[in-house]
């Protein structure tokens, strides 16, 4: 757990949770806490432990509101302020994005806004039923930022991503998984046994393959360059010749369960 109350850090196991921690504003996320944010993750990704991480708000009415505007007249009051505020999301968001392990948005009710940024920052994204998304940027006279966009325009397609910011309204819940904004929508008393469970099957696999899989789907999405399929070869000869690559082969031979290392 945190000094910083507003972001919380839990663990389950092999899985850890980031907790954003205000529920008395619905969790709307302060310029303090994006910086949280990308300590944190970035710490957590570095941790052996930890097979998988999960964002959530707390309680049931928010995953998070969106940005905290309530300090905009202070944070971003002129173009020095509101460039710092901006690289303070960036550096969020890459964060997440850069994870090496499995992350997944576990979202209950209002995911607007920055709650959307670090949403689609995530691998996958699960739903409680009567969860509402949308980003509200054209109602404020901001231009969302050019990684954001591309990833949501990955999840969604361009016209999709275009309707959803053209007219800044809230995604319901049922188009949200129709469009596959999110992955799994789940009655909300369901969600949060579901994507544990999820996350456990996911944690006991190889943490090689996982990390592999991320790093070739990224690279599928950024450009097959000749760059990158080296590394993801790389990758590759270096799984073959793992730890973990000896415990799955001897593990399916002798019927039982895998117990991998991530080495």
């Amino acid at each position: 757990m945190n000094a910083n109350t507003d972001i919380l850090v839990q663990h389950n196991g092999p899985i850890a949770t980031i907790v954003f921690n205000r529920p008395k504003i619905r969790n709307a996320i302060g310029l303090n806490m994006w910086g949280e944010i990308a300590r944190v993750t970035k710490d957590l990704a570095q941790e052996p432990s930890v097979r998988a991480v999960v964002y959530r708000g707390s309680g049931i009415e928010a995953f998070a509101s969106g940005a905290d505007i309530s300090e905009f007249k202070k944070i971003r009051k002129d173009l020095e302020t509101a460039l710092h505020y901006q690289a303070q999301v960036a550096a969020a968001y890459e964060a997440i994005r850069g994870c090496a392990k499995p992350t997944v948005a576990m979202i209950f009710g209002y995911c607007m806004g920055g709650g959307m940024t670090i949403a689609i920052a995530c691998d996958l994204r699960f739903a409680a039923e009567g969860a509402k998304f949308g980003i509200p940027a054209a109602r404020l006279g901001i231009i969302y930022g050019a990684d954001a966009v591309s990833q949501l325009v990955s999840l969604v397609g361009p016209a999709f991503s275009k309707d959803i910011l053209f007219s800044a309204r809230a995604i319901k819940d049922r188009e949200a998984l129709q469009i596959g904004l999110i992955q799994r929508l789940l009655p909300p008393d369901q969600l949060e046994s579901s994507t544990y469970e999820y996350l456990g099957k996911v944690g006991a696999n190889a943490p090689l393959s996982l990390r592999g899989a991320k790093c070739t789907v990224a690279s599928c999405l950024e450009g097959l360059t000749s760059e990158r399929r080296e590394a993801l070869q790389q990758m590759a000869v270096q799984a073959i010749g793992s730890e973990d690559y000896r415990e799955g082969t001897q593990a399916f031979l002798e019927k039982r369960e895998p117990k991998f290392k991530g080495r």
